[in-house]
């Protein structure tokens, strides 16, 4: 199954990588549950005598429709998801196609190759696997165990409002449990990417050399950590460092010989900037999801309006808040686009139209006058050599002009006569933004924070919007000022409200699919009620992992709630399709034939959620490079296997019985009689 799905995977033109890789992790597990199914069938009909190639034949037969089923179940949830036009789509993918491709090729060998094997190495005396060797320590719990399962469905069974009581008492539970311990949701992980990444903005005017001061405390307080005088439990050794100034700012990286340790270096590269007056730092680990500095986490306030003068009050009340709200010391990170600062000292000359019209010089002939005294102004390229030289035409002091010296420039009229300047346009020094940033056509300023990991994105949003923003907005629309949350927000809820939808869509297609297999609309439901319990089982997972490592409810841990849901229901189709074998071939009652199924069926349901189980335990802990990515994955996936397993056995017996016993399944039997004998 696994080479196979190695096949696939090249046929669709993919790569294999750490989240392919998880899928077929994941699908080790769950590839040998419809060869566990069909064996363990085999072999119960050798246990009671019937010799190798027929039981072969028969165990196989039995259980292929249910195996099937079961398969396609788990392949369906993946279809919605998969047809995503999202960016976390392209994630799901990969995992998707393993797990799916792997499963589908699980069923062919299931019900070809396992039952000729089982026909050669099972053959012998009809007795032979009737008396098994007993296995210390497990044989003793195991009985002991499965006795308590079938006593609580004869319970169960025969009595139905007890069996309702136990079904409506073990959903309650699951329902509250899920709404008590459920996570707040995230988007997605950064990873751990070997690359500490930065950037320094200083106060509008500082020159070149002054902003290269500030980088280079930066550079010192870095260089004994590449130097190799590091202190013991002092910051990791450094391997790689760089540093680029411009004017205006500068950004800075680093890699850490510690790949594990990266992290800690944030705070090195920052500290020193942010002693520094009116200077900032922005120091993050690189994300694996997100090319920008904030990475995955990152949320951007975006403030637009009209005019500059409009937003900076709002902006700067906005960071304000967010400022006192998300402390910088608690590892949290604020940066304003562009800056808040009132600008760089710059000079704006105002044309004076009138005084224009009387000289009869035009505004463009002003301003190529200013242009050539002040820093040159290209009139042609000319052609040497092969290549275009520009031709620039410049004053003789253009770089060194002064203001007093601006403002005589010389200006000629058409006349011939020489006027100045100041008596042409009005000068005025104004602090001006270095830089305007433009959303819709709208002057904005953007405000990006990158929480701390302990802080998920749900609960940064909703304190945002619901602390911060609604007295602000109210103060802003008054100005026509608007205020949106983009970045990770966005893309947060954009992501969220999808996965819901094609959940909701999955578990329609699985129960339409459950209807053509098993020919009822009633049955589906039931084997639908084990969903619930699943996702208890995910929550209780990514409840006991939080107590060891935080782990946020993002959305490849959502894919983990998805999987679930294809994958739960299997036990329970087994349980259903064997009743129905035993009531349409061997006669039995309703209640004998659910008691008989859930003792046939205790054996195989444990043997495939255990080597579900054991197949993620490396996933769910052991750690190395992507294990932060799939881990959440993983112990959803244990979890709700897990927990469900259980209350398959325990919910199934009692509404099967409510089920059967009623005037639909009396319908039921007479359309399988009826089916039979066509």
């Amino acid at each position: 199954s696994v080479i196979g799905t190695f096949v696939a995977i090249a046929g669709f033109g993919l790569s294999i990588n750490v989240i392919s890789l998880a899928g077929l992790a994941f699908a080790v597990g769950m590839v040998v549950d419809a060869s566990i199914v069909s064996l363990e069938n085999i072999f119960r009909l050798r246990q009671r005598g019937i010799d190798a190639p027929h039981a072969a034949f028969h165990g196989a037969r039995q259980v292929w429709a249910p195996i099937l089923g079961s398969a396609l179940t788990t392949v369906i949830v993946f279809v919605p998801v998969l047809m995503l036009d999202l960016p976390v789509a392209q994630l799901f993918r990969d995992i998707g196609i393993a797990i799916s491709v792997s499963v589908l090729i699980s069923v062919v060998v299931s019900v070809t190759v396992i039952p000729t094997l089982a026909a050669r190495l099972l053959a012998g005396a009809p007795d032979r696997y009737i008396k098994l060797r007993v296995i210390p320590m497990v044989d003793r719990p195991a009985i002991y165990f499965a006795n308590q399962i079938l006593r609580c469905a004869r319970y169960t069974v025969s009595y139905k409002r007890l069996g309702l009581a136990v079904v409506a008492t073990i959903m309650m539970i699951a329902g509250g449990f899920c709404t008590l311990f459920t996570p707040q949701l995230d988007y997605l992980p950064d990873g751990n990417a070997n690359f500490a990444f930065g950037r320094i903005s200083v106060p509008a005017g500082y020159s070149m050399d002054e902003t290269l001061r500030i980088a280079e405390r930066m550079e010192n307080a870095a260089r004994p950590l590449w130097e190799g005088k590091t202190k013991p439990g002092g910051p990791p050794e450094i391997e790689r460092f760089f540093f680029v100034a411009y004017s205006g700012g500068a950004f800075a990286g680093a890699a850490a010989k510690d790949p594990t340790r990266v992290n800690e270096l944030q705070m090195v590269l920052a500290r020193p900037v942010s002693a520094e007056p009116g200077a900032r730092a922005f120091v993050q680990q690189a994300s694996l999801f997100g090319r920008s500095v904030g990475g995955s986490r990152s949320i951007r306030v975006d403030i637009v309006g009209q005019n500059r003068d409009d937003i900076l009050p709002i902006a700067i009340q906005v960071n304000t808040e967010l400022e006192a709200r998300f402390s910088r010391r608690s590892g949290n990170q604020i940066r304003a686009l562009p800056s808040l600062d009132s600008g760089a000292a710059q000079i704006r000359i105002t044309p004076d139209l009138t005084a224009l019209a009387r000289a009869g010089i035009t505004v463009r002939e002003l301003s190529a006058a200013v242009d050539v005294f002040n820093d040159g102004a290209n009139v042609i390229q000319v052609p040497i050599d092969g290549q275009l030289i520009d031709l620039v035409l410049s004053g003789s002091n253009a770089e060194n002009l002064t203001a007093s010296e601006l403002q005589n420039i010389p200006v000629v009229t058409r006349s011939g006569l020489v006027l100045r300047l100041h008596q042409l346009a009005q000068m005025e020094v104004v602090n001006a933004p270095e830089q305007v940033r433009r959303l819709g056509g709208r002057q904005s300023i953007s405000l990006q924070l990158k929480p701390n990991n302990a802080l998920a994105l749900e609960e940064v949003v909703a304190i945002i919007d619901n602390e911060i923003l609604p007295d602000i907005r109210d103060k802003a629309l008054q100005q026509g000022v608007s205020i949106k949350l983009e970045g990770a927000a966005s893309a947060l809820n954009q992501t969220w409200r999808a996965m819901q939808e094609n959940v909701i869509t999955a578990i329609i297609v699985i129960f339409l699919l459950l209807v053509i297999l098993l020919r009822s609309f009633v049955l589906p439901f039931i084997i639908l009620f084990t969903i619930p319990m699943a996702g208890a089982g995910g929550v209780a997972g990514l409840a006991a992992l939080n107590i060891f490592v935080k782990q946020q409810l993002d959305m490849l841990t959502m894919l983990g709630f998805v999987i679930l849901t294809g994958v739960v229901v299997n036990n329970a189709i087994l349980m259903i399709e064997q009743t129905m074998l035993h009531l349409r071939d061997d006669g039995m009652t309703e209640n004998e034939a659910i008691i008989e199924a859930t003792r046939n069926r205790i054996r195989p349901i444990f043997m495939s959620t255990l080597t579900s189980l054991f197949g993620l335990v490396p996933l769910v802990i052991f750690p190395g490079a992507g294990s932060e990515l799939y881990r959440g994955i993983g112990v959803v996936v244990f979890g709700g296997l897990g927990l469900s397993m259980f209350a398959t056995l325990i919910i199934i017996p009692p509404l099967l019985s409510i089920a059967l016993n009623s005037r639909f399944g009396r319908r039921l039997q007479r359309n399988n009689s009826l089916s039979e004998a066509l």
